[in-house]
């Protein structure tokens, strides 16, 4: 599960982020809470989490500081940082390590998830790439095999828009005739066997990861999450939701 990090010695600012949270498209994350520098940085080491959000005044140092040591450590880490004043100093410093945005307490809601929309998505689909086994097969068409080489192109391309008119071009046939041989080869059409294997590679991040089902919906290439959870549930005969909770129970390897 992804860990966020607040580091912030204002209780009323720690709680409008849980409450956030919980109530939000991101409740799958893991929230964790310091107030102090010295806990923040022990915590950071600990928990290598996935977002830090900080308060620039904390009462034994500057905040700043706390976000520089977490980008070194991890630079693929998202900071954001918050304060009471606005100093063209500290906003300065900011853009220049890095650092993801830069908010005025009191903070809304409506900033939050335009934040998190913006970082968040980002940083699932850089964890879900980690999960999604890549084809290292040549995509130079083989002639001799044009049904192969179909394949490659599918399996390297499924998270993209591709259509049978795309791949028949990559192997230089028309697409009717392409169409028929790839029936007669594999037992199933062009639209069957691309839709089976984006259900296939959806599996490993529904059980692997915490991704929200929208955001694999879109890794997988399908066109929106109903679309996918429809497709899915006529696949395996339970929604992706339902797949993902009997993996954790155990119901399933």
């Amino acid at each position: 599960m992804p860990n966020l990090l607040m580091v912030d010695d204002e209780y009323e600012s720690r709680y409008s982020l849980r409450e956030f949270i919980q109530s939000s498209e991101y409740h799958y994350f893991s929230l964790h809470e310091a107030d102090t520098f010295e806990k923040g940085l022990l915590m950071l080491k600990q928990l290598k989490p996935s977002i830090l959000i900080v308060e620039i005044s904390l009462p034994d140092h500057n905040g700043l500081e706390l976000g520089e040591k977490a980008k070194q450590w991890d630079p693929g880490i998202s900071v954001i940082i918050l304060t009471q004043l606005k100093l063209f100093e500290d906003v300065q410093r900011a853009i220049n390590l890095g650092f993801s945005a830069f908010l005025l307490k009191p903070v809304l809601r409506s900033e939050l998830k335009q934040i998190f929309e913006r970082i968040i998505i980002q940083s699932l689909s850089t964890e879900a790439n980690h999960f999604i086994e890549k084809s290292e097969a040549p995509t130079s068409s083989d002639f001799a095999n044009p049904i192969d080489s179909s394949i490659q192109y599918i399996q390297k391309h499924f998270k993209e828009p591709i259509t049978l008119n795309m791949v028949a071009d990559s192997v230089y046939l028309s697409p009717s005739h392409f169409s028929r041989i790839f029936k007669e080869e594999m037992g199933v059409t062009f639209i069957e066997y691309l839709t089976s294997y984006r259900v296939e590679q959806s599996k490993s991040l529904l059980k692997m990861t915490s991704l929200p089902i929208e955001v694999i919906a879109h890794q997988m290439g399908f066109t929106s999450a109903g679309y996918f959870a429809t497709t899915f549930r006529k696949s395996e005969g339970c929604t992706p939701t339902k797949y993902r909770s009997l993996f954790e129970k155990g119901k399933i390897s």
